[in-house]
């Protein structure tokens, strides 16, 4: 079946938004402006947040607490049911909950522009399944499109969790996964729909595994550093100088630093291989993005650098997992 250009061009247009989103994220995480809006889906109770206190609701901190913690014991109560009740109890014993930050124009502004990419995100998921439902009608492409929108939705929903929960570690990490599971069934809808990612993509036994090593321990890598990131929040809350973090963040960090080193090294032999041989130029851009990614992860362990650079950490992250993920749909083994 042939798809139109324009659906085409707008399944990248969604892909690029959903990236978008996480940027945005990233960077809220590192302006600390998570909790600039306090309430979700409005921020401060409106559509468009304030840029004064004089626009405050009377009583904001207090209302919004109660409410909160209201929202916390429902998040609570859904846990025990499946299963987590350590983790229930200490979300609900928390004391860090029932505090609520001063009105900041600038981190509340910066938490409503990330909800504006996931607006436009949703929005965009949204139109891809009912143009397919509507004109295409293939089961493979509805179900795909139509689980990418649920996940989007339960992604929308965990987000007013992660607020409610005053950005408690854990849930971050599951925003971001969330994020990089939508990113991928994205990837793969794009598989279906675009005549450039419909040509195989031919390796031999060897390389086709190696694919497969580095894309699950990219995914691992992945984990391990929203991990690392978590702890190193935890020791800036405590007021440990960066000077005492490479003792103080166990192992997770270890192994994410020593495994950036073994993805380089598993890529490197990829990338040489492949230029000898096949010369796909995606594994190109893959070594290329790494040698990037691994440079910015350098610089946030032994430079002072400004949290623009975790950013750039993470996404050129999510580009590698990203373009890894496009070429494990479109791996073909071959004898040899």
């Amino acid at each position: 079946m042939e798809y139109s250009k324009n659906f085409l061009r707008f399944n990248w247009l969604s892909l690029v938004l959903i990236y978008l989103v996480v940027i945005a994220g990233s960077f809220v995480r590192i302006t600390g402006s998570g909790m600039g809006c306090p309430d979700w889906p409005k921020c401060f109770g409106e559509w468009i947040p304030p840029v004064s206190p004089n626009e405050l609701p009377e009583n904001y901190k207090e209302n919004y607490s109660n409410k909160r913690l209201k929202k916390i014991n429902k998040f609570s109560n859904f846990l025990k049911v499946i299963g987590m009740e350590k983790t229930a109890s200490e979300l609900s014993n928390d004391p860090e909950l029932k505090k609520e930050e001063s009105f900041n124009v600038r981190k509340t502004w910066t938490e409503y522009i990330n909800r504006l990419f996931g607006f436009l995100a949703g929005n965009a998921v949204l139109i891809v399944f009912l143009w397919v439902v509507l004109k295409y009608r293939k089961r493979k492409l509805i179900f795909f499109s139509a689980l990418n929108l649920i996940l989007l939705v339960i992604q929308a929903w965990f987000g007013s969790i992660v607020v409610a929960s005053n950005l408690v570690p854990w849930t971050i990490t599951v925003h971001l996964m969330l994020a990089l599971i939508i990113i991928g069934i994205q990837l793969y809808i794009l598989r279906i729909v675009s005549p450039s990612q419909g040509k195989n993509l031919e390796f031999s036994n060897g390389m086709f595994a190696l694919i497969w090593v580095c894309f699950v321990i990219t995914v691992y890598q992945m984990f391990l550093g929203t991990q690392v990131r978590e702890y190193i929040d935890q020791l800036t809350r405590q007021g440990i100088g960066k000077e005492d973090w490479s003792e103080m963040l166990g192992l997770s960090y270890f192994v994410h630093r020593s495994f950036s080193w073994l993805v380089m090294i598993l890529l490197g032999i990829l990338a040489y291989f492949n230029q000898k041989n096949k010369k796909y130029r995606t594994i190109q851009w893959i070594f290329i993005l790494l040698a990037i990614e691994l440079t910015s992860g350098v610089l946030l362990a032994h430079a002072d650098l400004p949290g623009l650079v975790r950013t750039a950490h993470l996404i050129f992250a999510s580009c590698i997992l990203g373009i890894l993920n496009m070429v494990i749909y479109r791996l073909k083994r071959v004898p040899g």
